[in-house]
């Protein structure tokens, strides 16, 4: 990895995603995709970009990013939250930015497990009384 390389881990969900920064123009791949074929919903690229629109370093970086797990939309929240990781190593001075707008925390929301004697997570089977 090149020295000005930096490199962060997001996760959301099940999702995980690493990301490498490096100076350059702009240019986004995921998984050896670009950014638009990766996300072709317009949220989740406005999602995925944030970050950069927040400390104004949009095309300032080229972005790398390998992710893995979970949906479309957890990727989505694993990628910002490298991204702004990343952001953060890169100049300390972006932290306060991020953080108000809350692109700095990691989401802890998970998939409730399955309880057994039960349909689902809190869905019970119907009740017979007779």
């Amino acid at each position: 990895m090149h020295p000005q390389n930096t490199l962060a881990v997001g996760r959301r969900k099940t999702s995980v995603a690493r990301v490498i920064l490096a100076p350059g123009a702009g240019a986004i791949t995921i998984n050896k995709k670009s950014f638009e074929q990766y996300f072709p919903l317009e949220t989740l690229r406005r999602q995925v970009l944030k970050p950069l629109e927040v400390t104004q370093s949009a095309g300032k970086y080229d972005i790398r990013v390998n992710v893995e797990g979970g949906g479309v939309s957890g990727q989505a929240g694993a990628v910002q939250l490298s991204i702004s990781r990343a952001l953060v190593s890169i100049n300390d001075e972006h932290k306060p930015l991020l953080r108000a707008a809350g692109l700095m925390t990691r989401d802890p929301r998970m998939v409730e497990r399955k309880k057994y004697g039960q349909k689902k997570a809190r869905k019970r089977f119907q009740f017979s009384k007779r």
